[in-house]
């Protein structure tokens, strides 16, 4: 083993060392240049995305904005195009670079590292990804190819790219790669861009010619899809191709409005500071935005290697506290029942403090039912027993004459929630108009206990009502103030002198300076109020308003009740909405920090100022939010962060210069692996075509890996996390092997002689991996075919996803394990 040895390594004379020693060291120096590669690639493919996102300015013809031109800024790049050049070319680099680095360094001659590692990485990014993808879509939830035709295409050029290599290597001219051989292969790279781009633009499909990133928009009063007109040219429909995933003008407007929703909602809830809040409502935007499947790389290789996350991390704690106020302000909008304000403070101190109220804050009961029930109610800590006092007041209702009084203790046993009282009501014969009192709720003081209170709805008004009528409708008063930070508006409806029977209402809103489906939701429907029933609240959400001020109005009316019943003096409330000063400055800081969050996670870099204080702070200098992992990966990541921080950011020169120093380094880096590699299977006994597929192939691939699985559980479809899969191995054969190809062919060629290319096991690894993929993509074809898959390529019936991911990972055992048996002679090749 003393012989082992690459391009530079070893420096040091190593003869003398232990070969188990000598392997462990080289294995480690190995993964941490994978660790190196993967944080330089961030850098690289942050230049991508600052090159693929650039814009330009066109002017179209729009007869509604001044001087009749609109200026409408669209990417310069497309989509697809961009997908199969740089961004498979940023996360192919390494394969590719890695087969130039040794074919050159070769005296161009064929090497087996790089050439097993693009087809090792191929069989694990199409198997292995797609297993894991398939199995991480949460319980059911699907994921489905959006864009098929551009899917179809890559699929074909990635079996036909292997399909090529092996007719190269063993069939046209077996053992001899020709030049003309290697000029098609490299020329089948912008081929498949042409192609990919041509069914795109819907070339192939005359009734669908546009693409699924671009919508059509219509200028001018005769907008209108297949509308013809004989009138003069500023009537006829002006056609512009906009990339709705990125119109800076429409999507800033989209990003601001959701800024201000998400800071107005949570700023209701007291329960969570505003810097929290601003936390939150970034992770959230961040989350639900679409992302390309460069972000989610990006994202992931910052994930494992303790650096700055794209989006910001949020604790469990908070997680769930924001899942809880949800929760309970869907509740709210949906109970018409609910009382007329809610305050959100948390009684029960986190579960710790046992709280005791009423469950209702008023109720009714007709003078002939001889007693009312009325419900107590324990929430917060469960786990102790509980005594509160209950003694009735007077109103109107006299004790003795219109009901018996009733003081007495109320005992919850551990565990139990709610509890009943009754009060006796005194019928009489006597016609009296609606009468009422009160009941209260103490904490005995000879048995005030220091983990219990009482809650909000400590009095209880009871109303005996006249039973011989079935009563009036009124609200319960002629105008109502609400203000902006509430989330509804809520109006009382109540049923007086009389509730015999089931009677039903009708209301309906009317606009005033308020406007439904603007400032409010209302509309028309009807209430019915049941026998004794005498109270109903109509509820109408508060739609957020863009507005510095706000002082509109709407009207709510009721009319045409049945059962006899009648409209009270109060028919008409008018519902002012009004401006929370106090509330919207809240807002604004939170919608600030939100901005600043945002700002702060963005792909690319400002100054080289801000890449340093990334690389030397854990977590980007979030460390608030770091993890345990996060500083352990940080430091073994340090030399490598500050290193690179070093490369021109991205603001200078649009990002070509970072793309091409981090290209360099990439290049730097895998010179260095490929040395480390070969020694490596030297030192083992493992050969290099084995280590290539395995060792190499495992370290270039997992950042992708990681970045495919949140990309599925994220996205709404599944072309970010499986759709580019295809593409980026058909790049890998017309890249990383057609371009040292075509330079060792013209190289051989200038000397009168052929460029040898022996098979070999990379032949048989080749016809393996194309047996495997064909599997894997029938497998894919019959779950978007069969119901009981989901009729999706990810995610569906826990049985079916987990059984069909086991097929594809079990694919991908076959490959390495026959592959591997094929170089060592076990099995016979070809």
């Amino acid at each position: 083993m003393s012989d082992c040895s690459g391009i530079v390594l070893p420096i040091f004379n190593e003869s003398t060392w232990h070969v188990g020693l000598r392997a462990t060291l080289y294995l480690i120096a190995m993964i941490w240049c994978f660790l190196g590669i993967a944080i330089v690639a961030d850098t690289f493919m942050c230049a991508i995305e600052k090159i693929t996102s650039k814009t330009k300015v066109v002017k179209i013809a729009d007869s509604d904005v001044k001087d009749g031109i609109r200026d409408v800024e669209v990417k310069v790049w497309n989509d697809t195009v961009a997908n199969l050049s740089l961004l498979a070319f940023g996360t192919s680099a390494p394969e590719i670079l890695l087969n130039v680095i040794e074919i050159c360094g070769n005296s161009f001659k064929p090497g087996k590292l790089g050439p097993g590692t693009i087809v090792g990485s191929a069989a694990f990014n199409l198997l292995v990804i797609t297993a894991i993808c398939i199995v991480s879509i949460p319980k059911d939830e699907i994921r489905r190819i959006n864009v098929i035709p551009v899917y179809v295409v890559t699929s074909v050029f990635n079996l036909f790219a292997y399909v090529w290599l092996a007719l190269v290597l063993m069939v046209i001219t077996p053992n001899v790669v020709d030049l003309w051989e290697s000029i098609v292969t490299f020329l089948l790279f912008p081929a498949l861009i042409i192609v990919s781009y041509a069914v795109d633009k819907g070339c192939c499909c005359v009734k669908n010619n546009k693409t699924s990133s671009e919508v059509e928009i219509g200028i001018g009063p005769k907008a209108v899809e297949g509308e013809k007109s004989d009138t003069t040219i500023k009537d006829v429909k002006v056609r512009i191709r906009i990339d709705i995933d990125h119109c800076p003008d429409a999507s800033a407007e989209e990003e601001r409005a959701e800024i201000i929703h998400l800071a107005k909602e949570l700023g209701r809830n007291r329960e969570i500071s505003e810097e929290k809040a601003a936390k939150l409502a970034a992770a959230k935007i961040a989350q639900g935005e679409h992302h390309s499947s460069m972000w989610y790389k990006v994202n992931a290789r910052r994930g494992f290697s303790g650096g700055h996350k794209l989006i910001p991390k949020i604790n469990s704690t908070l997680k769930e506290l924001y899942e809880n106020v949800k929760m309970r302000q869907s509740q709210m909008l949906s109970d018409i029942a609910s009382t007329a304000s809610i305050n959100f403070i948390d009684l029960s101190d986190g579960g710790t403090t046992a709280v005791v109220e009423f469950t209702a804050s008023s109720c009714a009961v007709l003078e002939n039912e001889g007693k009312v029930r009325i419900g107590v109610r324990r929430i917060g800590r469960m786990d102790i027993p509980v005594t509160v006092l209950v003694e009735t007041i007077d109103g109107t209702a006299d004790a003795g004459s219109d009901y018996k009084p009733l003081k007495e203790y109320v005992e919850f046993a551990p565990n139990e929630s709610l509890r009943e009282v009754y009060v006796e009501i005194v019928d009489d014969d006597i016609w009296e108009p609606d009468e009422f009192f009160f009941i209260k709720l103490y904490l005995p003081e000879e048995k005030k206990q220091s983990d219990v209170v009482i809650g909000k709805v400590s009095i209880n008004q009871i109303t005996i009502i006249n039973d011989d009528e079935p009563g009036k409708f009124e609200f319960s008063k002629p105008s109502y103030i609400v203000r902006e930070s509430n989330s509804t508006a809520q109006v009382i409806i109540k049923r007086i002198n009389g509730a015999d029977g089931s009677v039903s209402i009708k209301w309906k809103t009317t606009d005033m300076s308020a406007k439904h489906n603007v400032d409010f939701i209302g509309g028309q429907g009807d209430l019915t109020f049941n026998h004794g029933e005498t109270s109903k609240t109509l509820s109408f959400a508060i739609m957020d308003s863009m507005l510095p001020e706000r002082d509109h109005s709407f009207q709510v009316e009721i009319f045409g009740p049945d059962g006899g019943a009648q409209v009270g003096k109060i028919g008409k409330t008018i519902v002012t909405l009004v401006t929370d000063a106090e509330f919207d400055g809240l807002v604004s800081r939170i919608a600030n920090q939100t901005k600043q969050n945002l700002d702060g996670i963005r792909l690319d870099s400002s100054s080289w100022k801000q890449q340093f204080h990334e690389a030397m702070n854990v977590n980007g200098g979030d460390i608030d939010e770091a993890s345990a992992f996060d500083y352990i990966m940080h430091f073994l990541s340090f030399f490598w962060k500050a290193f690179f921080a070093c490369i021109p950011p991205t603001s200078i020169g649009g990002g070509w210069v970072t793309f091409v120093v981090s290209l360099l380094v990439i290049g730097l880096l895998t010179f260095i692996v490929n040395d480390l590699a070969t020694i490596f299977g030297c030192l083992i006994g493992l050969k290099d075509t084995v280590t290539a597929i395995t060792f190499v192939a495992l370290g270039t691939s997992m950042p992708d890996t990681f970045a495919s699985k949140l990309a599925a559980i994220n996205e709404k479809y599944a072309d970010c996390s499986i759709g580019n899969v295809n593409g980026s191995n058909a790049v890998n054969v017309f890249l990383g092997l057609g371009l040292p190809w075509l330079l060792a062919a013209c190289y051989w060629e200038a000397k009168d002689m052929q460029f040898d290319y022996p098979a070999g096991s990379l032949g048989f690894s080749v016809v393996i991996y194309l047996t495997c993929a064909c599997v894997a993509i029938f497998v894919l074809l019959v779950r978007r075919k069969l119901s009981i898959f989901g009729n999706a390529e990810l995610g569906g019936p826990v049985k079916a996803k987990w059984a069909t991911g086991f097929i594809v990972f079990v694919l991908w055992l076959l490959y390495v394990v026959i592959s591997s048996l094929e170089a060592y002679d076990l099995i016979e090749g070809f």
